[in-house]
């Protein structure tokens, strides 16, 4: 390989300033460019901005894009080590991979498998947002608790009151109740427990949250990043948010949470890829630990 790519969402103007200097300044210190340190062979990065499409974080969407074309899932075989960018053979790594790469080489690979807990080694990057005191960008040992997470390093919730959900993950992860707060971070535990661990997003909610608002909005979220590649994913996610409304509503209650759970099987099953297979992660994580929010709302009392 002579050429790499970085693709960037369009939203982060500080992060794509940030990487402009540092490719700059790899350039200048011959560690890319024409003659790598004077080896005789060429490696040149280029940094490419996205236009926003969450659907990106596809790996073959993300390709689609970085050559011009509108992010679109593609079918796979052939898998983009075979056939990527442009037809070529390409290799694709997240920033959590790379980021680490450094340390590895510095420290040896014993060291960094020292940290860390079970099949899960080395350090988590977290992002810790929603109802907190501090929330932002973390790093930690793999098999810290989310409890340790929130209450140590967030500072608890911002509005002072419990915490009754946190979602980890990202948009597509599982909501987990306040009674699983002593989970340890690791891909294994949270598999376990019916999420996972994604990108490593924890979005915290105090007790005055609406689940069943939350397991709409995660049906809304797909609908709208949706490529519209595949049905399950177009179709199954707009349908989802109606079919939730006519639960919280009483219209034919049974049959609308019957329809919420062919529904996500369609999509898990169905989809080309992670948007659509995994948005029944929260929906139905959100129905399984707060099926109380779910229950139609009392109607009004009629005025005297």
């Amino acid at each position: 390989a002579d050429r790499g790519f970085i693709y960037l969402r369009s939203e982060y103007p500080d992060a794509a300033a940030v990487l402009a200097e540092a490719l700059a300044a790899a350039r200048a210190a011959n560690l890319l460019g024409a003659d790598v340190l004077g080896s005789g062979r060429a490696f040149d990065v280029e940094l490419r901005l996205g236009a926003g499409a969450y659907v990106c974080g596809e790996e073959t969407a993300m390709l689609d894009s970085l050559e011009g074309r509108r992010g679109q899932v593609r079918f796979k075989p052939p898998l983009p080590a075979v056939a990527g960018l442009f037809g070529l053979p390409t290799l694709i790594h997240n920033v959590l991979s790379l980021a680490a790469v450094p340390d590895i080489l510095a420290g040896g690979a014993q060291a960094y498998a020292a940290m860390g807990t079970g099949r899960s080694r080395g350090t988590l990057a977290l992002q810790l947002a929603g109802n907190v005191v501090r929330g932002g960008l973390i790093e930690v040992p793999f098999g810290m608790t989310l409890r340790q997470a929130i209450e140590e390093i967030g500072g608890g919730t911002e509005s002072g009151r419990p915490v009754r959900a946190v979602q980890v993950g990202g948009p597509l992860g599982a909501y987990l109740p306040a009674s699983l707060l002593d989970l340890p971070l690791d891909y294994e535990t949270l598999a376990e427990a019916g999420g996972l661990l994604g990108h490593g997003g924890v979005t915290v909610f105090d007790d005055g949250v609406d689940m069943a608002e939350q397991a709409r909005f995660a049906f809304e979220f797909c609908a709208v990043e949706s490529c519209g590649k595949c049905t399950p994913c177009r179709i199954g996610a707009a349908r989802g948010a109606e079919t939730i409304d006519r639960l919280r509503a009483g219209i034919e209650p049974q049959a609308a949470r019957a329809l919420i759970d062919d529904l996500c099987e369609t999509m898990a099953e169905g989809s080309l890829c992670a948007l659509g297979g995994l948005t029944p992660l929260p929906v139905q994580s959100a129905l399984r630990h707060f099926p109380e929010d779910f229950a139609p709302a009392p109607a009004a009392s009629a005025a005297s």
